[in-house]
């Protein structure tokens, strides 16, 4: 650990005993603040972990800011510093490139790598939890060519982002193992709120009228594959990436097929495209938020309070009874 010390020197005299009394309460604050296993996570899903399982003993700095779009960031030399100071590192790989080479350059031990501690899919556009998944760019059965590649949107998926937390457990433990209790503790409550949001989404999509839905990119690959939906999304796993017209044609047709209700658009990404979209076909628009940061929009305070506001829109959406 990182952990910063002063040493206070005695001064002889009963005037300045006074003022050597102070010092040392400032002093006193100053190393319980030092004394915080520093960790700096990349974007909010890691921060949430790292400050939940850490609790009190960690002071998490998170590298993009509230309301940033997370695929945008650009490290400032100071982040770059603070990565390579800091006691344990909390990530999602293959979102920031600019992150994965500061990572790998911090000379950091105690880094939890959020992709390697579940299972990455290939998804596209489309994922059909009945066994159709988009798989990286091809031509799908119309002629239409898909974008995708390894999905990073674990975190969208409550059984996904529990195996996550409990590989962060470890990294915190081996970074800190004097509150390696502590941190089981927290990690296994943390791990019981997820089992029931899991549980909260089964119960609360088992009987809908339909499993289709049409979102602004395709964050939602893992919630759908989880929970026997199906994704179709205006833009493939990058928020900015452009959608040809070929896909919307597409949306169109599929919209008109399955019933579609509600043309979701997100809190932080362009909603232009999606309320065209809906406008287009005279459909309703709602919110599905990827939680890719919490800002004043979001609909909800934390992690938890966002994913049930989008239970809520999924179960409107679909004619959930």
């Amino acid at each position: 650990m990182n952990i910063r010390r002063r040493i206070s020197v005695a001064v002889a005299g009963a005037s300045v005993l006074g003022l050597l009394a102070l010092s040392a309460c400032s002093t006193s604050d100053a190393a319980g603040s030092d004394d915080k296993v520093k960790v700096t996570a990349n974007f909010y899903p890691m921060e949430f972990l790292a400050a939940q399982i850490g609790g009190r003993h960690v002071e998490v700095s998170d590298l993009t800011k509230p309301g940033m779009e997370p695929h945008d960031l650009e490290l400032t030399p100071k982040q770059t510093a603070q990565l390579g100071e800091s006691d344990a590192i909390v990530y999602l790989k293959g979102l920031q490139p600019a992150v994965d080479e500061a990572v790998e350059q911090s000379g950091v031990e105690n880094v939890a790598e959020a992709g390697s501690l579940t299972t990455l899919e290939e998804h596209g556009t489309e994922v059909d939890s009945h066994g159709h998944e988009g798989e990286g760019a091809h031509e799908d059965e119309h002629g239409h060519e898909e974008e995708g590649g390894k999905d990073p949107h674990i975190w969208l998926d409550p059984v996904k982002y529990a195996e996550v937390a409990k590989g962060v457990n470890k990294t915190l433990a081996k970074a800190d193992p004097d509150h390696k209790a502590d941190y089981q503790k927290n990690t296994d409550t943390l791990v019981k709120k997820l089992e029931a949001l899991d549980a909260d989404f089964k119960n609360g999509l088992r009987n809908r009228d339909s499993d289709v839905f049409i979102s602004t990119h395709a964050a939602f690959g893992y919630l759908a594959e989880r929970y026997g939906l199906t994704q179709e999304a205006i833009s493939g796993l990058d928020p900015e990436s452009e959608t040809s017209a070929n896909r919307v044609k597409e949306l169109h047709s599929l919209a008109e097929k399955h019933h579609v209700s509600t043309v979701f658009f997100e809190t932080i990404a362009n909603p232009a495209t999606a309320k065209a979209l809906a406008g287009d076909l005279r459909l309703k628009t709602d919110v599905l938020d990827p939680i890719e940061g919490i800002t004043a929009k979001s609909r909800g305070k934390d992690y938890f309070g966002v994913m049930r506001a989008n239970l809520a829109a999924l179960q409107k959406a679909l004619g959930s009874k």
